[in-house]
Formats: structure tokens, sequence, C-alpha cells
């Protein structure tokens, strides 16, 4: 039987910056969302980025290449539809989680997921869809 599949490496996941950007005006009025929007107007300070407005989102806080979409425990994810797919994770099941993706059936779920016990390849949604059968 196959044992527990780790990642290749562990790497420590720094992010520059956890907080969102909030959209200028947001706190101001119900009707405009937090949800950021560039600012576009011809007088708008946060535009013309002056001193003491809010931040902007920008390349400068880009994560890490080496950590970049990786997920907390260390793999990053790959989504799967069929058998085929999962049979490329063959040499790959140190570096990429398989995600099932969420239109695929309870039936062939659980064949993927059988599947990819044989293969040592980690599913992070393995419990999705998937009852135990009752007496």
């Amino acid at each position: 039987m196959a044992r527990m599949v780790n990642p290749a490496r562990k790497v420590n996941i720094v992010k520059k910056r956890t907080k969102p950007f909030v959209r200028v005006q947001s706190d101001r009025f119900k009707r405009v969302s937090a949800s950021w929007r560039r600012p576009v107007g011809i007088d708008s300070a946060t535009r013309r980025r002056f001193k003491g407005t809010r931040p902007h989102p920008k390349i400068g806080y880009g994560s890490n290449a080496k950590t970049r979409f990786l997920l907390p425990n260390g793999f990053r994810k790959f989504t799967i539809k069929n058998r085929k797919d999962l049979e490329g994770l063959v040499m790959l099941n140190r570096t990429y989680a398989a995600e099932i993706a969420h239109n695929v059936g309870a039936k062939k779920r659980v064949q993927l997921i059988e599947r990819a016990k044989q293969l040592n390849v980690k599913v992070i949604n393995a419990d999705a869809r998937v009852r135990s059968v009752e007496n």
C-alpha cells in the first residue's frame, strides 16, 4: 500500500501584503463596494499617488516565484477531469496535488481517488461528493 505523499520540499511562504486593497471612497458611500477598482478621475489624488492616499496594487507586491501558487501544504494545485490528467501527475506527485474538477460525478470521482492512491498522488478534495456506502 502506498504511504502518504509529502511535498518534495517545504518552503516557508511569505506574503508581502495580506490586507486587501480598498477602493477609493468605499468607506464614504454604501453604493461603492470595497473591491478594488482603479481610480480614473482627472483630479484624483489617489490616482496621482499623493502622500497619505491609499496604496495601489502594483508589481512590487508580487509573491516570490518559488512560492507563487503554492498551497499551505507545500503542493501546487492541478485540476483533473479524467484519468488521463491523473496519469500525467505520476512523475510530479511530489510537486503537484490533484484537485478533482467540480463537474466530475460521484461515480468517476471514486475511480479517480482509487487510482490516485495507487499512483501515490495527493488529492486535495478527496472527501467531496464521496459518501461511504451504508448497509
